[in-house]
């Protein structure tokens, strides 16, 4: 009996535990009515009579010593738990419960829109929103007494020694790229741009386009209508009809402006696209000669188009947005209609 009692003491002292379910098998193994610690005393009526003093002391000792060491087993275990819930408390949070936000509608279009475009090769290219009269107007073939340049459509900066303003359109991005890569390019270039128009529910002074550029040798204008008609189709459906209407920018040439079919009555003529069946939603055309001579291309070995749409316009038509201002008025009760396309 006394073997007994000092291997279990030994025993005892060695024991671990890493959770509460572990120290509750523990009390029941050894100190349970059916336990180790409890069958002992069961047996202690067959001590002989001389042993029964020591051995009744040491039983009571093994006793205590389980009780107290399941004892602290829990302690430790709960303690643990305690610490590793307050290492998962972010002191830096606010103590009022913040709502998940969603994307704003601008972004999420203007995301699938650049994901569309690079499934066709086409790279994102980035540059300043201050910028200089070179790179917005002269380098683009704008005559100098061309209407953009006046101070009615065009936030200026300063006026001397050179014109500083604030880009009217990421076409300023196109000319950067040509002037620094030699082709082929092929690029988007996402943005905001401004201009000094009255704000309304149909204007603003400042919206964000999406302009491509893609330049090689043989490109045709029959390139720039299959890229197109892939992009319509991906964004607005795969029924989706395109037209090009003969137009001029100073840039291209020829120039056209692009409608789409109507996706809200399929063409059939609604009061959103005034009973027509078609929406314009962009601008584009073959790079001016001019254009690429004046960034170091040379037009006579390369060709390549352009193009350019408002990313306000193509959320108007795809989630039918009528007034523009509330895509820059943060009204929390607008965003949270698109959490569902986040």
């Amino acid at each position: 009996m006394l073997d007994k009692i000092k291997n279990l003491t030994a025993e005892i002292e060695a024991l671990t535990a890493s959770s509460t379910d572990e120290v509750e098998q523990l009390r029941i193994k050894y100190l349970s009515k059916k336990g180790i610690v409890s069958l002992l005393f069961n047996d202690f009526r067959t001590v002989p009579a001389e042993q029964k003093r020591e051995v009744g002391q040491k039983l009571n000792q093994l006793k205590t010593l389980a009780t107290e060491k399941i004892n602290a087993l829990r302690e430790q275990v709960a303690a643990a738990g305690e610490s590793a819930e307050a290492e998962k408390i972010d002191l830096t949070r606010t103590a009022t419960p913040c709502a998940e936000g969603s994307r704003h509608p601008l972004s999420l279009v203007r995301n699938e829109m650049i994901d569309i475009f690079s499934r066709m090769g086409f790279t994102i290219a980035e540059g300043p929103e201050v910028e200089d009269d070179w790179h917005v107007f002269s380098s683009l073939n704008f005559a100098a007494d061309h209407p953009a340049r006046d101070m009615q459509d065009t936030f200026f900066i300063s006026r001397n020694p050179v014109d500083v303003l604030l880009r009217t359109h990421t076409s300023s991005v196109q000319t950067r790229t040509m002037e620094r890569l030699t082709p082929p390019i092929r690029i988007v270039c996402p943005g905001r741009v401004y201009r000094n128009e009255a704000i309304s529910a149909r204007a603003h002074c400042f919206f964000h386009q999406i302009e491509g550029l893609y330049i090689d040798k043989d490109v045709s204008f029959a390139d720039l209508k299959q890229a197109l008609l892939y992009f319509a189709r991906q964004m607005f459906g795969p029924e989706t009809k395109i037209r090009l209407r003969p137009s001029y920018f100073p840039f291209t040439e020829p120039s056209a402006e692009m409608d789409i079919s109507c996706n809200l009555c399929g063409g059939k003529g609604c009061g959103f696209c005034k009973h027509t069946g078609w929406v314009e939603i962009l601008g584009c055309g073959m790079v001016d000669p001019n254009v690429l001579e004046a960034c170091g291309i040379d037009s006579k070995v390369y060709t390549g188009y352009a193009f350019g749409m408002g990313v306000e316009r193509i959320t108007n038509l795809k989630y039918q947005v009528k007034d523009l201002r509330m895509f820059s008025e943060n009204d929390v009760r607008f965003l949270a209609e698109f959490d569902a396309a986040h």
